[in-house]
C-alpha cells in the first residue's frame, strides 16, 4: 500500500492533529474608509489597510474537509469590512478595537491581533498605523 494514500494516512492516528488551536489570518486587506481627526479626513475617505491574526480554538480532527468544521476566514473578512464601513472613526485605535471585538464575539476566537495602517498619510514612508492584541478573558 502507498504510505501517502488516503487509506494509509487514515490508519495513522498520530498524524491527526489534536483538538486545540490554530491561527487564522488576513494580511493587508485594503479598503476605503473614513478615518482621521483632521478636517480633510472627515471630508474624504482614504485607503486603510487591515491585517488580522486570530487564535481559534476548535475540535477539527484534520480529516473532515468540511468548512463547518473550522472557523471560516470569511467571518474575519466580514468583521473587518463591516467595521470599516460602519462610519467615521477619529482614531484608528477605535477601528482596531471594533474589529477585535467583532472577531472575539465568536466563542471560538480567543485572541485577536489587529493592525490598521494608513498608507497615504506621509509620502516619506510606506504607512503609519497601530497594532493591538486582545484576548478573551480566561485565556
Amino acid at each position: 500500500m502507498d504510505p501517502w494514500s488516503d487509506e494509509a494516512l487514515g490508519e495513522t492516528e498520530e498524524l491527526r492533529p489534536p483538538a486545540g488551536s490554530r491561527r487564522v489570518f488576513v494580511r493587508n486587506l485594503e479598503l476605503i474608509g473614513s478615518v482621521g481627526v483632521y478636517e480633510h479626513e472627515h471630508r474624504y475617505e482614504q485607503r486603510v489597510v487591515v491585517s488580522l491574526e486570530l487564535e481559534v480554538r476548535d475540535d477539527y480532527d484534520g480529516t473532515s474537509d468540511d468548512i463547518s468544521s473550522v472557523y471560516d476566514y470569511d467571518l474575519a473578512i466580514r468583521a473587518i469590512k463591516d467595521s470599516v464601513a460602519s462610519g467615521h472613526f477619529n482614531l484608528i485605535e477605535t477601528l482596531a478595537e471594533r474589529i477585535a471585538a467583532a472577531c472575539l464575539s465568536d466563542r471560538r476566537v480567543v485572541m485577536a491581533r489587529v493592525r490598521v495602517e494608513k498608507p497615504d498619510v506621509l509620502p516619506s514612508c510606506e504607512s503609519v498605523g497601530i497594532e493591538i492584541e486582545r484576548r478573551r478573558p480566561g485565556f
